[in-house]
């Protein structure tokens, strides 16, 4: 993957989620400057600074760097998850869904 497209794959992750580039820092405790140097100078981010940001995502690095239509592995913890959102009525998770956006 070109330092671009990691880039452009952790701004749509922060997009999907209605966050802004300082709130990004926050959940994931990496400085802002950190992060808004990524994109001027064209950096690619150091692992232990992307595991960070999967962190604050709720993702693994496989999905962060899975192509699209690729098979990703999930934790225990993510398949639980997805096996009782799958559960929820819509309205159930229209509710979690802004919770978790208040979060």
């Amino acid at each position: 993957m070109q330092v671009k497209d990691i880039l452009s794959v952790i701004t749509a992750y922060r997009k999907e989620r209605g966050w802004t580039e300082y709130q990004l820092a926050e959940r994931s405790g990496l400085p802002q400057s950190t992060i808004s140097s990524w994109y001027r100078k064209n950096m690619v981010p150091t692992v232990p600074s992307l595991e960070k940001i999967c962190t604050a995502f709720g993702i693994t690095l496989s999905q962060l760097f899975a192509e699209e239509g690729t098979p990703v592995s999930l934790t225990e913890a993510q398949k639980t998850l997805l096996e009782r959102w799958s559960r929820l009525s819509e309205e159930q998770q229209a509710v979690v869904l802004a919770l978790i956006d208040q979060m």
